[in-house]
């Protein structure tokens, strides 16, 4: 078994508030979920308007699957205009992790 994860930290363009923020991330949050079948959450940063932390995790027996999901997922979130991917934490634990 293998998981990987991901944290993207985000600034928001023009946001002036939490109700604008949810209107930016949720689409973002909902298009990980279905395009790509990943647990995703904002997890960080809930009371700033301007920045946002979004996590995902997978699960899979394939290593490979995993990393190439995690690429498309990276790509997606980076492509989008409205906000700025200020840096990714990728993680992989497999079985051999204690």
């Amino acid at each position: 078994m293998y998981v990987g994860t991901l944290s993207f930290d985000l600034l928001l363009g023009d946001v002036h508030s939490l109700k604008e923020k949810r209107s930016l991330v949720r689409p973002i949050v909902a298009e990980l979920q279905r395009k790509y079948a990943v647990s995703v959450a904002e997890v960080g940063h809930q009371e700033l308007h301007r920045r946002s932390e979004i996590g995902l995790a997978l699960v899979s027996g394939d290593a490979g699957h995993i990393t190439d999901v995690l690429d498309r997922c990276e790509r997606l979130v980076a492509a989008r205009p409205e906000v700025e991917l200020l840096s990714v934490r990728r993680r992989f634990h497999g079985d051999d992790d204690d």
